[in-house]
């Protein structure tokens, strides 16, 4: 089975994946079965190997391959797609991308072959129908004029939407969450200081980052989130690198990457301009081994982001 999720809401792509990961049997056994590759880095042989392999002991191999389509030309599509008539019926390939052209030659190619599901931001009316479905999900209540600010003050990042609809939901205690307690519970400088806190990982500063990460779990983020928002923050930089050396415009790496604020923009890449490429990626597979370890539960959340600050800026 070959699943292609793609589109710049990231949040909605994320809670698919996890339905997917649901529907595949011991998560514990699949956690031992699953391999994460990242698609600039990733040679057709390996993945030839892994998706060829049968699982161990668990019903599934599931395989995750993040920014592939992207990369791929016309006529790479095929050799893929013979990977995939080849795979047994035991492994899941699932494909993730940002923003991605209906036309991208592997999307073309791959598309009769698997489920293909496009998570575009959501905005406007369906930005405030989520929120709504979000509160109620909480067993909670909201009104309109709350629901039009908090979408006004956040905008259409799911991830700080979702952690603030959880911060509030604790606030009101039961009660229907009113306008006034939007203007009191959210303070949306927390894209800012994520931001700050990569900048600190990356340099080394352990003293910075540690008080960051520790005031953004003090306001109520959760690990998962930080951990996401750090590994989003990186994959932008190397994307936005990767694109600014081949003398990309500005404007269009906007587009590329699917970002909808220029402030998220010019972060980026003032941010990839101060490093190398090896020390992005460098951070960015630490990232990605934390995450792993807390989905096999040898760490919690919190303690693995301590760890990784303390590896990272030894």
């Amino acid at each position: 089975m070959v699943y292609i999720l793609f589109g710049a809401d990231d949040f909605s792509l994320r809670e698919e994946l996890e339905k997917i990961k649901e529907g595949l049997g011991d998560k514990e056994l699949l956690a031992y079965n699953t391999t994460i590759f990242e698609g600039h880095q990733l040679k057709l042989s390996q993945l030839v190997d892994v998706c060829s392999a049968m699982p161990f002991f668990g019903s599934h191999r599931l395989v995750i391959v993040e920014g592939l389509l992207g990369r791929f030309e016309e006529g790479d599509g095929r050799s893929l797609k013979d990977v995939v008539g080849g795979m047994p019926e035991t492994t899941v390939l699932v494909l993730i991308d940002g923003q991605v052209k209906r036309d991208n030659p592997l999307l073309k190619e791959l598309a009769p072959q698997a489920k293909v599901k496009e998570f575009p931001l959501l905005r406007g009316a369906a930005l405030r129908e989520w929120i709504q479905r979000r509160v109620a999900k909480g067993s909670g209540t909201i009104s309109t004029q709350a629901v039009r600010l908090l979408a006004a003050l956040v905008g259409e990042n799911l991830w700080v939407l979702a952690s603030e609809i959880e911060k509030l939901l604790l606030y009101t205690y039961g009660r229907r969450i009113e306008e006034g307690d939007v203007r009191e519970v959210v303070s949306y400088a927390r894209e800012a200081s994520v931001f700050t806190m990569v900048d600190a990982l990356i340099e080394g500063r352990a003293s910075t980052a540690a008080r960051l990460l520790h005031q953004l779990l003090q306001e109520g983020a959760t690990a998962p989130y930080l951990l996401v928002m750090i590994t989003r923050q990186l994959r932008l930089l190397v994307q936005a690198k990767e694109l600014s050396l081949k003398g990309v415009p500005a404007s269009l790496i906007k587009d590329r990457l699917g970002l909808a604020s220029d402030y998220t923009l010019t972060k980026a890449l003032q941010q990839s301009r101060r490093y190398s490429m090896g020390r992005l990626e460098q951070v960015y597979r630490k990232l990605l081994e934390t995450d792993l370890a807390i989905k096999r539960g040898i760490w919690k959340g919190e303690l693995a982001l301590d760890l990784l600050v303390a590896e990272l800026c030894a």
